[in-house]
């Protein structure tokens, strides 16, 4: 698979980096469900991106095996977001 021999061939700050990235989506994603009225989804979003923080430095330093699972997880869950919401919004407004 492409994703698991890219995150063999990473160093492990590279990693990381792209830990702390697919977590930032999650966030994205997260709120933007929150807004739309996805609960469920905006908290598994959530947590998952809050995991993946909290535990970055570790799964950038395990198994490439182990990550490249979490990762591919990961970018499923975001995949499947964009595909439920092509359109992404733009700006948004509490009142």
């Amino acid at each position: 698979m492409y994703l698991e021999s890219s995150m063999q061939s990473m160093t492990v700050e590279e990693r990381e980096e792209a830990f702390t990235d697919v977590a930032r989506l999650l966030d994205s994603a997260a709120f933007e469900a929150m807004i739309e009225g996805n609960r469920k989804f905006a908290i598994f979003s959530k947590n998952m991106a809050e995991a993946i923080r909290l535990n970055a430095d570790e799964l950038a330093r395990e198994d490439a095996r182990h990550a490249q699972r979490v990762m591919q997880q990961a970018t499923d869950l975001i995949r499947q977001f964009e595909t439920v919401h092509p359109y992404r919004m733009r700006s948004h407004s509490v009142h």
